[in-house]
């Protein structure tokens, strides 16, 4: 990055574009992020893989497996945060969001259409679910997808810089847009 960015509309403004470049850009350090979800045992934390972003929505959209034990985690509390974090850009980003999980309909069926012949979607198409024991090292593929969007509503943006020049910290939220203390 040449210079740092001064105005919190122009680094709200970088935080959704370096998610979008995320989703086209396979080696850019957002793309793999950090999804943590609660359930009655505690909490889950994985990592998932960036698949679209929606700024004027407010969304991202990952993909998973229908039959994941998150999606359970999802309806009982659809409250999650990610993570994501860049050496290249010395940035962290904090993401709350509201999770919903498509399992059916014509936006699930459009996504599987365009996955379906790809190396990837050999995920979806495990007859066990994830987690589940294996006889061997791998099982059998299925011949039926188990593919599910998960839409994240983002609710907030907690961005931080850590930088030589001093550490800045901002937040987007309902309330608006200010600087925090780092």
């Amino acid at each position: 990055m040449l210079g740092r960015i001064e105005t919190l509309g122009l680094i709200q403004s970088a935080c959704w574009r370096e998610l979008e470049r995320a989703v086209l850009e396979r080696s850019h350090e957002w793309r793999q992020m950090a999804v943590a979800t609660a359930h009655a045992g505690g909490a889950d934390l994985r990592t998932m893989v960036l698949r679209e972003v929606h700024e004027h929505g407010n969304r991202l959209a990952f993909y998973t497996d229908s039959r994941s034990p998150k999606i359970a985690q999802i309806v009982a509390c659809p409250h999650a945060a990610l993570l994501a974090w860049s050496v290249a850009l010395g940035w962290q980003l904090r993401l709350k969001v509201q999770l919903t999980a498509e399992i059916t309909g014509p936006q699930v069926a459009a996504r599987w259409e365009q996955l379906r012949s790809t190396s990837a979607a050999a995920d979806y198409l495990s007859p066990l679910p994830p987690g589940a024991p294996l006889q061997g090292m791998e099982p059998q593929r299925g011949d039926r997808g188990h593919f599910a969007v998960l839409q994240a509503r983002v609710l907030s943006i907690d961005w931080l810089e850590l930088h030589p020049q001093g550490h800045r910290r901002a937040v987007f939220d309902e309330h608006g847009m200010r600087w925090v203390s780092p």
